[in-house]
């Protein structure tokens, strides 16, 4: 049985690790996609300002992700605006490339349905890549509505979702 829970500090290398490795995938060489990867895997670095979310089975992490809920990643995120008061917002949703196609991500993203309904939030949101095609296509079959894209000056594209809870 898998159980989706809070990460304990003692975990927050494996659920790193294992959503670094989900992303690897869509590195791109001539990027900053390394970078990127290394502040994935540092769960220790948002964890006081995030809710860090597990999926585990028999003890093993198959997957994680990072709920924002009453802050951001980083307080100098110049990615994103500051959290609206109806908003929880998903980040870096990483399925262990061995462990997919077992419901984990619908798993994890049940449990951010839940918790945002709870904290008194009235919608998610996300952002995805062009790239991420499953995770797109995962998005949409939960009822996610794609909104505007941004464009980077390098030409990467950052895809929006939200949903509104009932």
């Amino acid at each position: 049985m898998i159980e989706v829970r809070e990460a304990l500090p003692s975990e927050h290398g494996e659920a790193g690790r294992i959503t670094a490795e989900a992303y690897r995938e869509f590195a791109r060489p001539d990027s900053g996609w390394e970078d990127y990867l290394a502040r994935i895997a540092d769960v220790d670095a948002r964890a006081d300002r995030t809710t860090i979310l597990v999926a585990v089975e028999d003890g093993r992490i198959l997957g994680s992700l990072t709920l924002e809920l009453d802050g951001r990643v980083s307080e100098a995120d110049h990615e994103h605006e500051p959290l609206a008061p109806d908003e929880a917002h998903v980040r870096m949703l990483g399925v262990d490339p061995g462990a997919r196609r077992r419901g984990i991500a619908r798993l994890l993203m049940a449990e951010v349905e839940s918790r945002g309904l709870a904290a008194g939030r009235s919608r998610i949101t996300l952002h995805t890549t062009q790239r991420m095609v499953a995770a797109q296509g995962l998005y949409e079959a939960l009822g996610y509505d794609r909104g505007p894209g941004k464009v980077f000056p390098d030409g990467f594209v950052l895809l929006s979702y939200s949903k509104r809870l009932v």
